[in-house]
């Protein structure tokens, strides 16, 4: 039934606006404002692989990594993200341990953590 549908993903934050700056200006992906007044923004993302981004007053922030952005070079994206004002998580936990950066590197992908302005969860992957 759902076979040739298109389906996309989407998330809830709970400043458009400051969604707006941080994924277009800090992140620097493309976004599209579809629908101002009632709060939806595109994100245009490689691969044609477009993410709504929906406003939600009085949301709560996802449990879970809601966007991962497989890259090069870890360590480079960390720098060039970390000038441009974000901060990384550190997660106090012996399986997944970190180094000073935030950047996980033991076990699978290599991966660091950072939260848009809702408090969601984003990463960057380094596949080894």
């Amino acid at each position: 039934m759902l076979t040739d549908s298109k389906a996309f993903n989407g998330f809830a934050v709970d400043d458009l606006d400051a969604a707006r700056r941080f994924y277009g200006d800090v992140l620097g992906l493309k976004i599209e404002v579809m629908d101002e007044q009632h709060g939806l923004l595109t994100l245009h993302l490689a691969g044609d692989r477009d993410t709504l981004v929906y406003l939600s007053p009085g949301m709560t922030p996802a449990s879970y990594t809601i966007l991962n952005f497989p890259v090069d070079d870890i360590d480079r994206a960390v720098d060039e993200l970390s000038a441009r004002g974000v901060s990384f998580e550190h997660y106090a936990n012996e399986l997944m341990p970190q180094d000073e950066r935030g950047i996980m590197r033991e076990g699978g992908p290599l991966i660091a953590w950072f939260k848009d302005p809702a408090g969601n969860t984003l990463s960057l992957l380094q596949e080894r």
